[in-house]
Order: structure tokens, then C-alpha cells, then sequence
């Protein structure tokens, strides 16, 4: 059997990799879309042209991705295992973000997120190789769709016959009967006119090409879901073949060199490392900004270095031998320890900026980005005392998706907002422009500021009426403590409030 081997995208899209006989994707003449995936696919086009808005995240993002997931399994072949039902529930719990908070750049995380751990359980992936490929799979498939819908629109037999023009001529056909009748009710009661203006989605015309355009893309998803779910591309097959294993002391001497390399850093820079607020000030030409940053970066530095030095060196370990297997778990263990070391490092200093200076959202994703990296250490030090590697990167993904999740659910605005509140309070000093840009999730925290400077925090804030299926928990909120307690007249604001 010949090794697959990397090759460009349209290598791939085919089902072959360039130079390999081995095909990542079996060739397809005969499948015929069901018509229940169609039916359901149109469906979900339908319910994201009326309801989702992108610029308006709500109750609409999980709405419509649920039906899009059940527009690509709904025809019942394969059954999704609970593998797969966990991966929708981590990918609806990603896309619910839009419906409790209203940070913009938070939400698109999660759906990027989202979307990823659906496209990595859609194709079955557990290699690096695959996961790094699953989002873009959608791509290979538009001219596979065409012919898959195609041949279902020219089937014959006594099965339901299910042709495009057909379809838009029924859905168009509802659509007139509904405004039409829906119409001339309203008309007739004004009590029914005012119940169906609250339920039925508003349309408009400066918003009717986007609808168009976002249900058309949805529709075209859930086909190219639906296919792939039914003939997923074996992207795994594109990772590198093993490699020979060598003499223990070809890998061994390089990694032992490093951990002392390691190891002396952290015994010199004890004392930089965990000098704290004395070391700042003792130190000429040394600031707060430069500790923290300095320590980010060496960790993302000893990161890289780190998991590229152990994914090479782990294939080229004998671990058929009890004396490399013993070897290779002590040096990539120490690694990972002193690795682990220099993650605590970090969170010190920007911890020490973060008393100084304030919360930001940088530096509170620093935080996030950070502890992220002391749990993927943890795992690769797990998965080196067993010495197998199988379900790390699925780990380390999963790692990384639920760590998405907590950091929502901490509410990244809300609690910058919180934290400068609080040391406004006790030091009298805070910076209103920078708080100012931040989203309706930090409006219950700048709540709390006494006037004049809660006004000129919350000045600009307009949350505006959402429809039912445009449910958003924490413009909700805003919009009710903006009603309660209106922003005061324009008044003069300085950029920083300084006390005393």
C-alpha cells in the first residue's frame, strides 16, 4: 500500500493525493440526495433568510445551526454515535453565546469554534493532519452537490420527485397565499394584526438581499454536510506515514541538552520571574508593560518549541524497548514541567499589570490564552507517562472548546467592566474611553459608577427592540437598565476620571 502524501487542494477535492494510489475520497456516480435532506435543507435556507440576522446575534444562531445539523443527518445513514451527539451539543452550546451575550468578537470565536468541532466529528478525524483540514472540506464538495441534487431531480419510480423549479414554485406559491390572507385577517381585527406583527418575522427591503443571500449559503452548508456525513473524505490519510525509530541516544542527547538549557533559565530567572512588583521597580528602564509582555511571549516561545521538539522526537522512539519508553518519559516529562513553570511565570506578571494598569480584554485573553497552555501541557505530560498519543489532539481540541465556553461564561466585557469599577473605587482612577467601546455585557457593571461618570462610560450605548426570535439575554438586560436609569444629559467627559 503506498503512503498518501500531501498534495495541493484540488489533489485532495479529487480523492487522491498527488503521487499516491491510495484515494481519500471514493468516486461518486450513483448516490442520490435524499429527499428528506432536500426537504430539510430548504427548510433551514428558509428559516435563516426570514430570522437570521448576522449583525444582530440571538436565539436565531443555535435555532438555525440545529436545523442545519439535523438537515445533514436526518436522513438516518449513518447513526450519529454519541461521539457525534457531543460534538452537536459543544457546537449548539458555541453558537447559544449569541443568545446570552452580546460581545461581537466573542461570538464569532464561538461560531468559528463551533464550526470547527462540527467539521472534525462530521469526518471522523483524530490526527493533527485531519483536524487542521476538516473546516475546509465544504469546499471539495460543489460539484459532487450538483450531481447528487441532480440526480435525485431526474429519478423515476414511485418515490416523491423532487425538482428545484417545482420546489421554489410551491415555496413561492405558500409565501403569497400566507401575506395575501395574513393580510386581509389583520385588516379584519387589529387585535389579530398586532399578534401576527409580534410573531412573524419582519421584512425589509434594505435587509431582503442579505436574507436571500444568507439562506441561499445555508442551504448550500447543509447539502454539503449532508453529503459529507454520508461519504466523508478520509482526510486522516493525509498525515505523515511513522518514522523508523533510532538509537535512544540520537533523541536523547538533543532532549537532555534542552531540559538543562530549560532548567538553567528557570534557576537564573527565579528571581525575574517571580521578583514581582519590588523586581519592576528595582530594575532601570524595566516597566509593567515589558515584564508581562516579556512573559507571554517566552511562553509562546516554549510552547511552539516544545510540542514541535516532542512530536519529533516521540517518532523516533523504540517503544517496543522498556529502557526508551522509561528514557523518553523522563526528559519529555521534565519538559513539560518546566514548560508548566514558565506558564505560572506569566500569569504572574500579567497579573501584576493587571493590579497596576487595569483589565482589558487583551489582557484578561492573555489569561485565557495562557491557562490554556499550563492544560495542554498537562495532557502531553499524561500522555507521555502512557507513552501513546492517540487521543491528543481530540483532547486538545476538546481542551480548547471547553475552555471557549468557560471564558463565554465568564463574561470577558462584563468582568473588565467589574474589575475597573472596583478599582475605580478604590483608587478613584478609571479610563472612560476604553470602557466606553465595550458591549452591552459590561452595562450591568458600569451600572455601579456614580454619576456624572456612569453617563459618560454608558454614553453611545442605544439597544434597540429585538424581535422574539432575535432574543438576546444581555441587550435584555441593558435595554431594561437603560430604561430604568437613562443616561444623563451631554455633559464634557474626559478619556480618564483621576480622583483626589
Amino acid at each position: 500500500m503506498t503512503t498518501p502524501t500531501i498534495g495541493p487542494p484540488s489533489a485532495t477535492c479529487s480523492g487522491t493525493p498527488a503521487g499516491s494510489g491510495t484515494r481519500l475520497w471514493r468516486r461518486d456516480r450513483t448516490s442520490i440526495a435524499p429527499t428528506v435532506t432536500l426537504a430539510a435543507a430548504l427548510g433551514a435556507g428558509a428559516l435563516a433568510a426570514l430570522v437570521l440576522r448576522v449583525d444582530t446575534p440571538g436565539f436565531t444562531y443555535p435555532l438555525v445551526g440545529l436545523v442545519v445539523a439535523g438537515a445533514a443527518v436526518v436522513a438516518g445513514r449513518p447513526r450519529p454515535s454519541r461521539g457525534h451527539l457531543l460534538a452537536v451539543a459543544v457546537t449548539v452550546a458555541m453558537l447559544s453565546v449569541a443568545t446570552v451575550r452580546g460581545a461581537g468578537w466573542l461570538i464569532a470565536l464561538c461560531v468559528v469554534a463551533g464550526w470547527v468541532v462540527g467539521s472534525v466529528a462530521l469526518l471522523g478525524v483524530r490526527r493533527w493532519t485531519g483536524i487542521g483540514l476538516a473546516p475546509f472540506a465544504v469546499w471539495c464538495t460543489p460539484t459532487r452537490l450538483v450531481g447528487w441534487v441532480r440526480r435525485r431531480g431526474g429519478r423515476r419510480g414511485t418515490g416523491v420527485r423532487l425538482r428545484a423549479p417545482r420546489v421554489l414554485g410551491v415555496v413561492a406559491v405558500s409565501a403569497v397565499l400566507v401575506t395575501v390572507f395574513g393580510w386581509l385577517f389583520a385588516e379584519a381585527d387589529p387585535e389579530f394584526g398586532r399578534m401576527l406583527g409580534g410573531v412573524a418575522p419582519s421584512v425589509h427591503t434594505d435587509d431582503l438581499t442579505a436574507g436571500i443571500v444568507t439562506g441561499s449559503a445555508v442551504v448550500v452548508v447543509s447539502l454539503a454536510l449532508a453529503y459529507l456525513w454520508r461519504r466523508p473524505i478520509r482526510l486522516d490519510r493525509l498525515a505523515p506515514p511513522p518514522r523508523r525509530p533510532v538509537a535512544a541516544w540520537e533523541w536523547a542527547v538533543p532532549l537532555l541538552a534542552l531540559v538543562l538549557l530549560f532548567a538553567g533559565f528557570v534557576a537564573v530567572q527565579v528571581r525575574v520571574m517571580f521578583g514581582g512588583h519590588e523586581h519592576v521597580m528595582t530594575t532601570p528602564g524595566l516597566t509593567y508593560a515589558q515584564y508581562a509582555r516579556q512573559g507571554f511571549w517566552q511562553l509562546c516561545a516554549v510552547t511552539v518549541l516544545t510540542l514541535v521538539v516532542i512530536a519529533i522526537a516521540v517518532r523516533r522512539v523504540n517503544r517496543g524497548a522498556a529502557r526508551d519508553r522509561a528514557l523518553a518519559r523522563v526528559l519529555f516529562g521534565m519538559l513539560c514541567l518546566l514548560a508548566i513553570v514558565v506558564v505560572a511565570s506569566a500569569l504572574h506578571r500579567m497579573s501584576l499589570y493587571e493590579n497596576a494598569f487595569g483589565y482589558t480584554r487583551l489582557r484578561l485573553s492573555v489569561w485565557a490564552v495562557e491557562l490554556w497552555f499550563g492544560v495542554v501541557f498537562g495532557v502531553l505530560l499524561v500522555a507521555g507517562i502512557r507513552m501513546r498519543g492517540d487521543h491528543l489532539p481530540r483532547v486538545v481540541l476538546g481542551s480548547a472548546a471547553a475552555g471557549l465556553l468557560i471564558f463565554a461564561a465568564v463574561n470577558p466585557d462584563g468582568l473588565v467592566a467589574d474589575r475597573n469599577v472596583e478599582r475605580y473605587e478604590r483608587t478613584g482612577s478609571i479610563d472612560v474611553s476604553y470602557l466606553r467601546g465595550l458591549t452591552v455585557d459590561a452595562v450591568p457593571a458600569l451600572d455601579r459608577l456614580p454619576e456624572p461618570v456612569r453617563s459618560c462610560a454608558l454614553r453611545g450605548t442605544r439597544v434597540q427592540p429585538d424581535a422574539w426570535y432575535e432574543f438576546n439575554a444581555a441587550r435584555a438586560r441593558a435595554r431594561e437598565i437603560l430604561r430604568e436609569r437613562p443616561v444623563g444629559p451631554s455633559a464634557s467627559c474626559a478619556d480618564t476620571v483621576t480622583l483626589g
